[in-house]
């Protein structure tokens, strides 16, 4: 029997090594792909994903609290800023190829697996890429320790189309199109143009992926005539643990269909709280 794409996801979400689920990630998306330009797609399937997708020994998993902090001018600054990054696309690997396995039970139309697939393909390039410029520098993925938290979004709204889509390109990875160009300037200044480039390929390509769960968010919200914006905000207080705070990255979030008035009256909202 032929593999489904739900299978292949549950596949990439059970491989621990990273440069392995990475490479799995990418072989799958091109077969996706080939097989949607032929004119043949492949079934989704139905899946039973993990509660938490397999990872390598290392690095070891701390709370938020407990990862050292480091100074950028340092080598070793930069190099936690690397690892910290190539541990963000890992987790995003995961993500993606989570929502397209976890949610096979709810009718979506062929482009909304064509995105997550495309952005569960870009995010493994995410990863390699960072893991290059990290051994570049004599350091390697799993060198220092990384956030434990990360997951949590998944599994908070692992019941949750509406929210996954909410929280995770709509609020986490916007944050990322926030906090880059701040990054790609620290390797700019340390003169590592290799970083430079790299993530300058990661901010291009996040603006979709941010797009992309705008787009479906406000579809199913079409689908079931509620309102996006009152959606949102009730979804992000619901299931988002920590608090929207500017500096917003404006011009890239628009492009993404963001619109301010979805993430300000939040913003605004933390502030007031941490005010009383």
């Amino acid at each position: 029997m032929a593999q489904t794409l739900a299978d292949m996801a549950v596949e990439v979400l059970t491989t621990a090594d990273g440069r392995e689920k990475t490479a799995l990630a990418r072989r799958h998306a091109a077969q996706w792909f080939a097989a949607r330009a032929a004119g043949t797609p492949l079934a989704v399937g139905r899946a039973n994903p993990p509660d938490f997708p397999a990872r390598p020994t290392d690095p070891p998993l701390l709370p938020p609290r407990d990862v050292p902090r480091r100074r950028p001018g340092t080598l070793v600054g930069r190099q936690a800023l690397l690892h910290a990054v190539a541990h963000i696309e890992l987790n995003a690997v995961d993500l993606h190829w989570d929502i397209i396995a976890r949610f096979t039970d709810q009718p979506m139309p062929l482009g909304f697996y064509d995105d997550w697939v495309k952005a569960g393909d870009e995010e493994a390039k995410h990863f390699n890429l960072m893991c290059d410029c990290l051994e570049a520098t004599g350091s390697h993925y799993g060198a220092m320790p990384a956030h434990a938290g990360m997951w949590r979004a998944a599994t908070d709204t692992q019941d949750d189309l509406h929210g996954r889509l909410a929280v995770v390109p709509m609020v986490l990875e916007a944050r990322g199109l926030d906090v880059t160009p701040g990054m790609i300037e620290i390797f700019r200044k340390a003169g590592d143009t290799a970083a430079v480039a790299a993530l300058e390929v990661i901010y291009a390509e996040e603006v979709s992926h941010v797009a992309y769960g705008s787009k479906w968010f406000n579809w199913l919200c079409g689908r079931d005539g509620s309102d996006p914006k009152e959606t949102f905000h009730t979804l992000v207080r619901r299931y988002f643990h920590s608090t929207l705070k500017p500096p917003f990255n404006e011009a890239k979030r628009a492009d993404a269909g963001l619109p301010p008035d979805f993430y300000w009256p939040l913003a605004e909202e933390a502030a007031a709280r941490s005010r009383s």
